[in-house]
């Protein structure tokens, strides 16, 4: 099944932001007290108390009890969510991360420049083998010649942001390419989990142009990734 989504910050009324004005990323945060907690495979779905009302969302598997107090990161919105696991379409439903459990801070959107890594160490890695291997700056630059093809990349996990949108998202780094350009960074999304400084070869699809609404876009990423080490 498809979902259309659009991408967008919590608002913040403190600041003075309009409903039609999205907050900047480092204010994507949503606190509630936890009136109603249901687990599903991947994800615990909370109603929360805010200051602006009930709200939904869900997050990654946590043991979470009525009355918790909690704050929520990288929040992104969907209307109209339909969840299999609990047989009911929420109107509107918020995702993220739970603060202090180790995500990634930073939104998966970015299209305004990358997001700040967590490794802050040297990367080299040497590039992987075969007719599919490519380092990160030939995938961000050939991405047009690469669109909706297969290919190998090995590199070191610099960011990782488990339980968004039931996908992990893996930012990767091998020593190629530039920051100015940002031809040195790589988005990754997959199923599988992994650690900040891993060395990993993952195998996925370039994807190009993709465009999530209210502004937020890739040039490119790699989707449907699976890690092979």
């Amino acid at each position: 099944m498809k979902f259309f989504f659009a991408v967008f910050m919590l608002l913040c009324a403190s600041a003075g932001w309009s409903a039609d004005q999205p907050m900047p990323p480092a204010a994507a945060v949503l606190k509630g007290e936890v009136l109603e907690a249901k687990d599903v495979d991947s994800y615990t779905y909370l109603r929360l108390k805010t200051a602006d009302g009930e709200m939904w969302a869900a997050v990654g598997k946590a043991p979470l009890k009525k009355g918790a107090k909690v704050t929520i990161e990288n929040v992104m919105v969907m209307n109209n969510f339909e969840s299999k696991a609990l047989k009911r379409t929420f109107p509107k439903i918020v995702f993220g991360n739970l603060a202090g459990t180790g995500a990634a801070s930073g939104t998966i959107a970015g299209h305004s420049g990358m997001p700040k890594a967590e490794y802050a160490g040297d990367v080299k890695v040497p590039k992987a083998s075969g007719p599919e291997a490519r380092t990160v700056a030939e995938v961000v630059t050939k991405s047009a010649e690469l669109k909706d093809k297969a290919v190998l990349i090995r590199g070191k996990v610099v960011k990782y942001s488990p339980g968004i949108m039931g996908k992990n998202w893996i930012h990767l780094r091998d020593g190629s390419g530039s920051a100015a350009d940002q031809t040195n960074d790589l988005l990754v999304t997959t199923m599988d989990p992994a650690k900040v400084g891993d060395v990993v070869v993952v195998k996925g699809v370039v994807r190009t142009d993709k465009d999530f609404g209210s502004g937020y876009a890739y040039k490119v990423l790699v989707e449907e990734a699976k890690l092979q080490q």
